[in-house]
């Protein structure tokens, strides 16, 4: 394994790769004959990719790109976005991850707040760019991957490219105001590649013999700043996907020849969904990598599909991951793993206090007493504010609901803003949703909190049904009296509303906040179903 204290750049890191690993793919493309690019697939070595990296690193430096410049790369899953990542990092330029899926007005806001220097982006793209410069007051050059450069509008700055040199800013998902940019630096990278590969246990990674399917975009943290450094680090091969297609899941892992794959709870429950086949256990996965699965999922896709699910937590903001990879797991629980050296954790009150047995608080997390921030995010891009916020007390607060018990496990409740407020009870959303998942007429739902005037809030269940079912009250009924018979009958949904479709994100998570029209009140919606009369104390 490369040792990131000798090696504390990406750039070093991938060079003593290439040296030690040369042969070994690093990269990997599943053939997908429906794609619009590299249709037969691809593999490149880490002596290929080294190779065309430094290529790739001669043509920016030539065109003026160095230290301290912001590229934002709008390339989706395409092996070009690793490459271009990396060459830009060995120079010291910072890389800017684009969400495809941004409409304009969200990528011109990308474009000013980061202040890039350049956009990379592929032709398909390039409308879309230009819709976002008509409304962003930067305007920067672009270029195609294998266009000419323009040149650089300013030089880079001096000195050289260290460990705490930025390398990505990787914009939250902004589901509450605008997206915060979090600062990634080169020691960042290395720290969670190597804490990924060297969990152990269940979760353990051979050197050189792993083939790491990844379906999760590279824009975000799991794939590009996880698995990729953890392959990197560790002489694998990292599968990258376009995208999650139930469809091609097992087609793609089976050969592709997979040993780890990843998932998130939406991953899992739409395999779960098809048809079982021999398929389910024609694949070479050793265990699966992710978090989400309902608790009442867990153990039955376990015994379907053949290997683990570890359940693990992370956040861009630190991801040297947590999980629970050791036996026994607590399958079907939310645990995902204990605190240990280089993460600290406490779980605390509204007042920081912490909380007492297995009460339920927020979780808040450092590296050590002496270096609270090391390996962790940088900042916000200028906002200084907002970090400082995050780390009040010396311990930077996820915002995430947990409860540990008597052996140091952690549980998951859910996200602090995913809490509903019930006459004063506190009802994890999560909770609600993974009990009416379990009902046959379920798809897919999203739980959230609706004002009350009586009760403070109550909860409203969106809710897609399978198909040829119906959206009638004798059906939300249904739905309500599932929760109510399994559930303590506050968390039950007072509001039931039949939809379509659930908005995500490209990381499959449920957009809540895009359910609804800004400034409307949903409880005023045709077919939103009152069902509050219903909820009694037994």
């Amino acid at each position: 394994m490369i040792d990131i204290v000798q090696h504390p750049t990406l750039h070093q890191a991938l060079a003593a790769a290439a040296q030690a690993y040369g042969a070994n793919s690093l990269l990997a493309i599943p053939a997908n004959p429906q794609r619009s690019y590299l249709q037969d697939g691809l593999e490149l070595s880490f002596a290929q990719m080294h190779a065309e990296v430094m290529a790739l690193a001669a043509r920016y430096a030539a065109a003026g790109y160095g230290h301290g410049h912001r590229v934002a790369l709008l390339l989706e899953n395409r092996p070009e976005h690793l490459l271009h990542k990396l060459a830009l990092n060995s120079l010291g330029a910072c890389c800017v991850p684009v969400n495809p899926d941004y409409r304009p007005r969200e990528l011109a806001y990308l474009i000013d707040h980061a202040r890039v220097d350049l956009v990379v982006l592929l032709d398909s793209r390039l409308d879309a760019l230009r819709a976002a410069l008509a409304e962003s007051s930067h305007q920067p050059p672009f270029a195609t991957p294998d266009a000419t450069l323009p040149p650089a509008a300013r030089d880079p700055l001096p000195g050289s490219v260290h460990g705490d040199t930025p390398a990505s800013i990787l914009y939250t998902s902004g589901t509450t105001g605008r997206p915060k940019g979090c600062i990634l630096s080169h020691r960042y990278e290395l720290a969670s590649g190597h804490a990924y590969a060297t969990r152990g246990g269940l979760a353990s990674f051979g050197e050189g013999t792993e083939r790491i399917y990844n379906p999760l975009p590279l824009f975000h943290v799991n794939a590009s700043v996880v698995s990729f450094p953890g392959a990197l680090l560790t002489g694998n091969c990292q599968v990258q996907a376009d995208r999650f297609q139930p469809a091609r899941w097992w087609t793609e892992v089976r050969e592709s020849r997979a040993t780890v794959v990843h998932y998130l709870g939406v991953i899992a429950q739409m395999l779960w969904a098809q048809p079982p086949g021999p398929q389910d256990r024609d694949h070479a996965v050793r265990f699966g990598y992710g978090a989400g699965v309902e608790p009442q999922l867990h153990a039955a896709f376990e015994a379907r599909f053949g290997f683990p699910l570890i359940e693990l937590w992370g956040m861009t903001e630190m991801v040297r991951i947590l999980s629970d990879n050791h036996a026994p797991r607590q399958v079907g629980t939310r645990a995902f793993g204990r605190a240990l050296p280089g993460i600290e954790v406490r779980v605390v009150d509204d007042a920081d206090r912490d909380v007492a047995g297995e009460a339920p608080g927020e979780m808040v997390i450092r590296h050590s007493a002496a270096t609270p921030r090391q390996d962790f995010f940088s900042g916000y891009l200028d906002d200084p504010a907002a970090t400082e916020a995050a780390w009040r007390g010396g311990w930077f607060h996820t915002g995430d609901i947990v409860w540990r018990d008597a052996t140091g496990m952690l549980h998951f409740v859910d996200r602090r803003k995913n809490i509903v407020r019930r006459s004063g009870e506190n009802i994890a959303a999560a909770e609600v949703e993974a009990m009416l998942l379990t009902h046959p007429a379920v798809e897919q739902v999203a739980v959230m909190a609706l004002p009350d005037e009586v009760r403070e809030e109550e909860v409203l269940a969106c809710v897609v049904l399978r198909p040829g079912l119906e959206r009638s009250e004798a059906t939300a009924r249904a739905l309500f009296d599932h929760c109510s018979a399994q559930l303590a009958y506050y968390k039950a949904p007072g509001w039931v509303w039949f939809t379509d479709a659930i908005p995500t994100t490209a990381t499959q998570k449920i957009q809540k906040h895009s359910l609804f029209p800004a400034g409307t009140d949903p409880r005023q919606l045709p077919g939103m179903l009152d069902l509050r009369a219903l909820k009694k104390r037994r």
